[in-house]
């Protein structure tokens, strides 16, 4: 973990450039994949998914008897543990359903907002060395809430043709209508256009590696919508010496494992504490399964040493981290004034795999920076708002003759027309 100390301002934006490839890197792979799967579909597919993942399938669908085998090849305990964080974010969830407000505007103009469900939205759970069920819950979850209908599921297959049976058994717990095996660029690409196997769908949500950060924006450019740009993990801890060094130090890790390219940073007041956090790293690194690949991440990251509260909170603004750990003296500062954050975490004792599986918020959450504009996945990301108006006489005839003056000063003369005709019947 490189350590900075008191770096200037002007130095803030080449520090905190994240370890990602550009997308004019990777684009035009994508591109490749897109136009093949807009072509041929589901013989794309099956192409991709041999090339990519490394294996041949008869069908992508996952059907009844695969899910029931799941079912019983997952523990007691894990299914207890996945019902616990689904009544956690089942609960947080339905806290964000709002009602109808109707407001009367002027005496006879009566406005209103109501909220609909998006009828076909598409879930990518990534697969691989991390296959994360978790992101099931985080996604099915709210989308059931919220009342949509298709909800069609894709993870990539592993080498044996199938997904792993967590994932399987969330999806099946939560609702998922149709759930499929397929992985990366070709998955996005068939939610986009839809083959024989895979729906269209309206919006696509979930996180995943670059290539398929890439391929959601890609898919914005022929109509389907998606949730946010949600690419490689990142954390950022401000902590000074109030702080439990191996506690930090633990959180770092928890998000360095997700992949090689993943970023976390330190950020505090205190050069005691950063050393403290360096030493208890290297003790906990040697202990982890995943140590080649945190290893890999840590390389990505830094510590950073800074004056006092103010700069801090001004560098955490600047880089926008996914998930925020705040763990200082003066935790209601940064609280308070963080402008731009995924998901916060306040306190010694809460640490960010709490989000991650079973507090109850989202851990689906926009990266690289995207915090400045885009909020994480919650239970309006699934819903669009639609808005009702009804007027009477005498409504047409109090707002009536500022509808036509402002319509010809811009040169709508149809538009004036149709409240002329509606005022000269009345009247």
């Amino acid at each position: 973990m490189k350590s900075i100390e008191n770096p200037s301002k002007e130095s803030w934006k080449q520090i905190l450039e994240r370890p990602t490839k550009t997308v004019n890197d990777i684009e035009a792979t994508v591109n490749e994949v897109f136009k093949e799967v807009q072509t041929k579909g589901d013989a794309a597919i099956f192409k991709y998914t041999q090339k990519f993942d490394n294996v041949t399938l008869n069908t992508h669908l996952v059907n009844s008897d695969e899910i029931l085998k799941a079912t019983k090849s997952i523990s007691s305990d894990l299914k207890k543990a996945i019902k616990l964080a689904k009544d956690n974010i089942t609960k947080f969830h339905n806290a964000q359903i709002t009602t109808k407000q109707i407001v009367e505007t002027t005496e006879g103009v009566v406005c209103w907002q109501e909220k609909r469900a998006i009828q076909k939205v598409g879930l990518y759970i990534p697969g691989g060395t991390a296959p994360l069920f978790s992101t099931v819950l985080m996604l099915a979850i709210p989308a059931k809430i919220a009342g949509c209908k298709e909800i069609v599921l894709c993870s990539p297959p592993n080498k044996e043709g199938e997904i792993h049976p967590a994932i399987l058994y969330a999806a099946h717990l939560c609702g998922v209508t149709q759930i499929i095996k397929v992985g990366g660029i070709q998955a996005i690409a068939g939610l986009t256009f839809g083959t024989t196997t895979i729906p269209k769908v309206y919006k696509i949500f979930g996180p995943g590696n670059q290539f398929v950060t890439v391929a959601k924006q890609l898919a914005t450019k022929y109509g389907v919508a998606i949730d946010m740009p949600a690419g490689p993990s990142e954390l950022l801890v401000v902590a000074d010496d109030s702080a439990n060094p191996s506690f930090v130090a633990s959180d770092l890790l928890s998000q360095a494992e997700h992949g090689i390219d993943s970023q976390v940073i330190l950020v505090s007041t205190s050069k005691k504490l950063i050393l403290e956090v360096a030493a208890a790293l290297q003790k906990q690194l040697l202990d982890l399964p995943r140590v080649e690949i945190a290893k890999k991440a840590i390389e990505n990251s830094k510590s950073i040493l800074v004056a006092n509260d103010t700069i801090a909170l001004d560098l955490i603004n600047e880089y926008g981290p996914e998930h925020f750990i705040v763990c200082t003296k003066n935790n209601s500062f940064y609280i308070e004034n963080i402008q731009n954050a995924g998901s916060v975490f306040i306190g010694n004792y809460t640490p960010e795999s709490a989000g991650d599986y079973a507090s109850g918020t989202n851990h689906t959450l926009p990266t690289n920076g995207f915090t400045k504009a885009y909020s994480g996945v919650n239970l309006d990301s699934f819903t669009k708002s639609i808005t009702f108006q009804e007027i009477s006489e005498q409504g047409i005839k109090n707002i009536g003759t500022s509808i036509e003056i402002m319509a010809e000063k811009e040169g709508l003369f149809a538009h004036k027309n149709a409240v002329t005709l509606r005022l000269n019947n009345i009247n």
